[in-house]
């Protein structure tokens, strides 16, 4: 087992050995664990976010042993510096491995839970929610400082970003954190796709599209068709995505592959979202 604290917290460190022995069976889910298992367990008043990340194939195990950090370790790295940037993210605690001869078995990321929060999914789908429009563009303008310092959060996503009012503002907190590039520099079109899986809302992209505008010193207009054009290629990725999956689980996946008409279609739907058929 490989268990790494984040500074001062080794003291948990019996604490935290005992909640993995029962994290199957005890906390308080978070979602419905179809994918990653995410826990949340009271520790001398603390309450500390366990999260299990799903099981890799063979082959990812192997990979993720010798070759790449984990997204444990990448999550509880990419904290640390998200803060030393004066970004906000609960707290990272501790991340665990545990690993077998061929790889990977399984892993922990384990950080402050967050009291008190909305994720921004749920004040999005709201639009009565109170300052929702502010809120929507300080989310930008936390989009456009990462993009500025040359991060790109790829799961840009509202569930990953957790709100909470503090000192009668609201502050913005990123979560889900092992998946992120960094660049010396980063375009506005790769800034501007970054967008495609926060929402389908037209209003909401809208507000987004004219606060980033302003923030860059470009067109409204261009960013506004720039990420619905990205937005609407990542939902028609998505529709493809279920296509395959619904071929594969009536084992026609490899019929159709072979004649060519689910690459056939994938072409049609891209060429579709580009505006060209």
């Amino acid at each position: 087992m490989k268990l790494i604290f984040a500074e001062g917290l080794s003291l948990y460190k019996n604490d935290i050995l005992s909640i993995i022995k029962k994290f199957k069976n005890e906390g308080t889910l978070i979602g419905n664990g179809s994918r990653n298992v995410i826990k949340v367990f009271k520790l001398k008043g603390i309450d500390l976010n366990f999260k299990l990340f799903k099981q890799h194939n063979i082959i990812n195990r192997h990979v993720y042993k010798f070759y790449r950090k984990s997204k444990a370790q990448r999550s509880f790295e990419y904290a640390h510096m998200l803060i030393r940037k004066n970004y906000r993210t609960p707290k990272p605690v501790a991340y665990i491995e545990n690993h077998d001869f061929i790889g990977l078995t399984t892993s922990y990321y384990i950080s402050e839970q967050l009291a008190e929060s909305w994720t921004f999914d749920h004040i999005l789908g709201d639009h009565a929610f109170p300052d929702h429009e502010q809120i929507i563009k300080e989310y930008t303008s936390l989009m456009y400082r990462l993009h500025n310092d040359g991060i790109l959060f790829l799961d840009n996503s509202p569930n990953n970003f957790l709100i909470r009012k503090e000192d009668n503002t609201y502050s913005i907190y990123m979560v889900d954190l092992n998946r992120m590039s960094f660049y010396d520099s980063i375009d506005l079109n790769k800034r501007l796709a970054n967008f495609a899986r926060i929402t389908n809302d037209p209003q909401v992209i809208k507000i987004i599209a004219e606060q980033y505008s302003y923030l860059y010193g470009t067109s409204k207009d261009l960013c506004l068709k720039k990420i619905t054009q990205y937005t609407h290629r990542q939902l028609v990725k998505r529709k493809v995505k279920k296509v395959l999956k619904f071929y594969k689980y009536l084992n026609l996946k490899r019929i159709f592959l072979n004649r060519g008409y689910v690459l056939f279609y994938a072409h049609c739907f891209f060429q579709i979202s580009d505006g060209l058929l």
